[in-house]
C-alpha cells in the first residue's frame, strides 16, 4: 500500500481563519496532539517573521520537539527574502523551512514584478544558504492551480528548474481554492508522470467546497502527500478538513494508508474548537455534533432492523456513540432508544402521551434531551419519576464594578438545609463555586460542565424568555439538561439543579 503523507497546517494555514490567534502554550499542546496523538506525519506550525508572540511559541515547539525526536517534522513558512527567514528559522531552533515562492506568472509578474530568471536566481541562492545551515527545504508554487490554468508552460519550466536543486518536496497549492476534482486530477497526473523522482503534496482550499473531492483526486492521480486543518479552519472558506479527508481515504481509496489515528479526531477537533473559539458547525462531517444523531423516527426503527440506516462512517471509529434525536419527527422508536438508554420502560398507552407531549415541544422548537424525559414523564403521567432530592431553596447574587461577582446560597439535599457563600468571574461561576464548596464537605463530586450555549428567540425583546442548554460530564456519561427563565444565570441555576438530581 502507498503512504500518503498528511502534514496538518492548522497552526499556521489554519490561523488565518478570522478572528483566530493561539497564543504559545495553546500552540504547543496543539503540536503535541497533532504528532503523539493524531500521528500526522508533519505540522506546519507558522510563519516566518509575523510577530515576536510567533517566534516565541515556535521555539516552544521546537525545543519540545528535539527532546521528543519530532524536530525533522516541524515545519515554518518562509520567504524569499535574501537570507532573512533563514535567520529566523536558525535562531528559532527549526530545521525544516517551506519556502514560498510564486507558481503563476500572473503573481510573478504582478506581484513581485519580476522576470522568472530574477525569481528563480533568489530561489536558488535562499535554498543554497539553507542547505550550508543544515536546513531542509521544502518549496511552495504558490497560486500553482491558476498557473496549470493560465500558464502552464511557465510552471513547467519552473519545475524543471527547481527539480535540480537540493529540494525535499513540492508542494502544490490550490490557492484560491479554485480548482475542479477533474481539474485536480489532470494536473496532478501529469506532474506526476513527468517528474517521477520528485515528491509531490496538494494543498486545497474549499471556496467551492470541493476540497475533500480535490484532495481525493489528488490522492487518486499519485499525489504523494496532503495539507489538511482540524475543523477545515483556513482563510476565507478554509482548508481541506483532516477528518473528512481521512475518513474518504480509509474508506474509498482502500490502495493508500496514512499513519492518522480516526479515534483521535474528534477529541482533537474539540480541543482546537475550545482553543480557537471557531466553532464546529453541527452538521460537520464526522466532528459535527450531529452527525450521528438519527432524528427521524423512521431511521430509529430501520436501526433496529438490520442496521438499515448505517454506513461505513460508524461512530465508534471516531471514539463517538449514535444518538435519537427527540423532537415533533422522532416517532416511537427514537423515544423507546432514549428510554431504554435510561433504564426506563412504559407502556403503550403511556409511551403514546409522552411521545405527544415531545411532539408538541419539538412544535415549538423547544429543545428536547434525553435527560428531560424523566422530567417529561413526571409531568404527563403525574407520575414520581424525578424525586427532587436537591433543591435549590434560595440565593443572592451580586455584581458589582470593580468588585468579584458573589453568590450567598442556600439548599437542601435529602431534607438537610446547607448555606454557602463564594466569589467567581462571573454570578454563575460564584453560584456553581459555592455549589462545589458545599457538596465536598460532603465527600461528592460535581458533574464537570462541558458546554454552555444559550438560546433567546430572534427579535425577542429584552424580557425574552432565555433557555440555557448546558452539557455535563459524570463519570465519562454525557447529561444534557436545560432551564428556561427570562433570566440568563436563573435559567443557568434551573438547568443545573436538574443536572444535580439526575446525578
Amino acid at each position: 500500500m502507498r503512504h500518503i503523507e498528511i502534514m496538518d497546517t492548522t497552526l499556521r494555514d489554519g490561523e488565518q481563519t478570522s478572528g483566530v490567534s493561539f497564543s504559545a502554550s495553546e500552540k504547543l499542546t496543539i503540536a503535541q496532539l497533532l504528532l503523539t496523538e493524531l500521528k500526522v506525519d508533519r505540522i506546519e506550525i507558522a510563519s516566518a517573521r509575523v510577530s515576536e508572540g510567533e517566534f516565541q511559541a515556535v521555539k516552544k515547539i521546537t525545543s519540545w520537539a528535539a527532546q521528543a525526536g519530532f524536530l525533522d517534522r516541524v515545519e515554518v513558512l518562509t520567504f524569499v527574502d535574501g537570507g532573512t527567514s533563514v535567520q529566523w528559522m536558525m535562531d528559532a531552533g527549526a530545521k525544516v523551512m517551506n519556502l514560498l515562492t510564486k507558481g503563476s506568472l500572473n503573481h510573478l509578474q504582478h506581484q513581485l514584478k519580476k522576470t522568472p530568471e530574477q525569481h528563480f536566481a533568489e530561489i536558488q541562492a535562499t535554498i543554497e544558504l539553507a542547505n550550508s545551515k543544515g536546513l531542509l527545504v521544502n518549496v511552495y508554487l504558490e497560486d500553482w492551480s491558476n498557473g496549470m490554468r493560465n500558464s502552464k508552460e511557465y510552471v513547467l519550466r519552473y519545475l524543471d528548474f527547481i527539480t535540480q536543486l537540493p529540494v525535499k518536496r513540492v508542494l502544490l497549492p490550490d490557492t484560491l481554492g479554485v480548482l475542479t476534482y477533474w481539474e485536480t486530477g489532470e494536473y496532478i497526473k501529469e506532474l506526476v508522470a513527468r517528474y517521477p523522482n520528485t515528491h509531490f503534496d496538494f494543498h486545497a482550499h474549499n471556496d467551492y467546497d470541493l476540497g475533500t473531492a480535490n484532495a481525493l483526486e489528488a490522492v487518486r492521480n499519485g499525489i504523494h502527500g496532503l495539507h489538511l486543518t482540524v475543523n477545515g479552519m483556513g482563510e476565507r472558506a478554509g482548508n481541506a478538513p483532516l477528518a473528512s479527508v481521512i475518513a474518504v481515504l480509509n474508506d474509498y481509496q482502500k490502495d493508500v494508508k496514512t499513519s492518522v489515528c480516526e479515534k483521535s479526531l474528534y477529541s482533537v477537533s474539540k480541543l482546537v474548537e475550545t482553543f480557537s473559539g471557531f466553532r464546529i458547525p453541527a452538521n460537520k462531517p464526522v466532528v459535527g455534533e450531529n452527525v450521528f444523531t438519527q432524528t427521524a423516527g423512521i431511521h430509529a426503527d430501520g436501526d433496529k432492523k438490520n442496521n438499515l440506516y448505517f454506513n461505513e462512517l460508524m461512530p465508534e471509529r471516531f471514539g463517538r456513540e449514535r444518538k435519537y434525536a427527540l423532537g415533533k419527527t422522532s416517532g416511537k422508536a427514537n423515544i423507546e432508544n432514549n428510554l431504554a438508554a435510561l433504564g426506563i420502560q412504559l407502556s403503550d398507552s403511556d409511551l403514546k402521551k409522552v411521545t405527544q407531549r415531545i411532539i408538541e415541544l419539538g412544535d415549538r422548537k423547544e429543545v428536547v434531551t434525553q435527560n428531560d424525559l424523566p422530567y417529561i414523564i413526571s409531568d404527563v403521567l403525574d407520575s414520581d419519576a424525578i424525586e427532587e432530592r436537591v433543591q435549590v431553596l434560595n440565593y443572592v447574587l451580586t455584581h458589582s464594578k470593580d468588585l468579584r461577582p458573589s453568590v450567598t446560597l442556600k439548599i437542601s439535599v435529602d431534607g438537610e438545609i446547607f448555606e454557602e457563600h463564594a466569589q467567581g468571574d462571573g454570578q454563575y461561576d460564584a453560584f456553581m463555586h459555592a455549589l462545589a464548596i458545599i457538596f465536598e464537605k460532603n465527600g461528592q463530586k460535581l458533574a464537570q460542565l462541558t458546554d454552555y450555549a444559550v438560546r433567546i428567540p430572534p427579535g425577542g425583546e429584552s424580557d425574552a424568555l432565555c433557555e440555557t442548554i448546558i452539557t455535563w460530564n459524570h463519570g465519562g456519561k454525557e447529561l444534557i439538561t436545560r432551564g428556561l427563565d427570562c433570566d440568563q444565570t436563573v435559567s443557568a441555576i434551573k438547568a443545573t439543579q436538574k443536572m444535580l438530581n439526575l446525578i
